[in-house]
């Protein structure tokens, strides 16, 4: 519990169970309409997230445990067999032997009672005798995790289940269930903001990334797939996935501001969150993510990277270092995962890319209300907002009147941020003297 690999798995199981820093969430969201009960969806989610992990804990420890049971049994079995042939060698003596042991249906007590006696009396030449403790510990000990929980462990406890065939075919149609159920969030989170930003059909698109991810998908299926699998799990998936989410946190809470950001949820909910909120996010979630992300890198400093290999001639696993071009593998991954934060800032900063043509969206902030900004609206068709009900889709008639004069300012100053385009499909702006509904 001490160790912060413990704690950033932890945070990173959460991440992945919420959908939090791929982008899903945002996607999902922003088909939403503005008066959506946002807080709402975000406390009925986490509950159901919580309830569901308890769920999933209770059944994949009383698997576990139930595994073991099996397994204790066998080896008490197994062991009560050479106990018995011991004895009937003459190797070890029928008087230590309590009477009432039975050895044809032997317990765990008395096998532990059996155990402790012979190793007391032939202490010297115990190790050659070739027996178990078949201690339950240490076969609830013995950890399995990532690929090997769901395809090793859980797939030898369910031979031992009634009727075995169908619970293995329910617990591999629930796999591939959970699996087609994070993609979808995952390539929303790709394709929309794709799709919004540069204006491009989202069946290619999506087709194209699912072939892509097909394609690299590959490499996992191979014999040495389980050790790609456990690089891109360690260095893809986790310290940037936490780099990502305090960024977040901290361009919310500090660079746009908390204050904006409550009034917002208040302007959309209709009322005020509570100051829980506000804390938890400008102070508490930045420190402890931060402090999660410098434990996480001084012990990936302190212990190098390494993996589990099978010896096959010691019939055992091992941890061994990466190789040159594997530690290369590590940090590339790393890099490429976060690259797009500072390479998105210094294109958008520095307007590398050329927006004259109008192929791009733009999004204009003012006190923290949203005014979207459609280039060529005249030219803007179903297409354009693909997915968007039709009570969402902007008016083509929209005019230069949305820029209206607030009272006692000459001109509606907004900073226009390159952003791309969100898809909501709501103009905001901030003019008190205007209804929302005629707006």
């Amino acid at each position: 519990m001490l160790e912060p690999k413990v704690w950033r798995e932890a945070a990173t199981q959460v991440f992945f169970a919420l959908g939090l820093g791929f982008g899903g969430v945002i996607a999902f969201s922003s088909y939403n309409k503005r008066d959506n009960n946002c807080h709402f969806d975000a406390v009925l989610v986490s509950f159901i997230n919580f309830f569901t992990s308890v769920l999933a804990t209770l059944v994949v420890f009383a698997v576990l445990g139930f595994k073991a049971n099996i397994m204790n049994e066998s080896c008490i079995t197994e062991n009560a067999g050479k106990v018995v042939r011991l004895l009937e060698a003459g190797n070890v003596s029928w008087d230590i032997i309590p009477h009432h042991v039975n050895f044809s249906r032997i317990t765990v007590q008395d096998y532990q009672l059996v155990y402790d006696i012979v190793k007391k009396v032939k202490e010297e030449e115990f190790n050659d005798l070739g027996l178990a403790a078949c201690q339950i510990e240490d076969e609830l000990n013995k950890s399995v995790q990532g690929t090997g929980l769901a395809f090793i462990a859980f797939t030898e406890a369910m031979t031992h289940f009634p009727a075995s065939p169908f619970w293995s075919v329910m617990f591999f149609l629930m796999l591939v269930n959970l699996g087609l159920g994070s993609m979808f969030g995952t390539i929303e989170g790709i394709t929309t903001p794709l799709v919004d930003t540069f204006k491009i059909r989202k069946e290619p698109l999506t087709v194209g990334c699912c072939l892509l991810a097909f394609c690299i998908g590959l490499l996992f299926v191979q014999r040495s797939g389980n050790y790609f699998v456990t690089m891109f799990d360690d260095y893809s998936a986790t310290l940037p996935l936490l780099v990502v989410v305090i960024l977040e946190n901290i361009t919310i809470s500090w660079v746009y501001g908390i204050d904006k950001f409550m009034d917002d949820l208040r302007d959309m909910l209709g009322f005020t969150p509570l100051k829980y909120y506000y804390y938890m996010w400008k102070y508490i979630s930045p420190i402890l993510l931060s402090i999660l992300l410098i434990a996480s890198i001084v012990q990936m400093g302190i212990t190098p990277p390494g993996y589990y290999a099978w010896i096959a001639e010691k019939a055992t696993e091992e941890r061994l270092s990466y190789p040159t071009w594997g530690l290369v593998v590590c940090v590339s991954l790393i890099v490429v995962a976060l690259l797009p934060v500072p390479l998105v800032f210094i294109v958008r900063f520095f307007n590398l890319i050329d927006d004259t043509t109008g192929s791009l969206a733009s999004v204009s902030y003012k006190r923290g209300r949203i005014i979207k900004e459609l280039s060529n609206i005249e030219e803007d068709d179903a297409s354009l907002i693909h997915e968007k009900i039709q009570s969402e889709m902007p008016s083509p008639n929209i005019g230069n009147s949305i820029y209206r004069k607030q009272s006692g300012s000459p001109t509606l100053k907004v900073d226009t941020a390159p952003n791309g385009r969100y898809g909501i499909g709501y103009l905001m702006a901030d003019m008190p003297d205007m209804p929302e509904s005629d707006l």
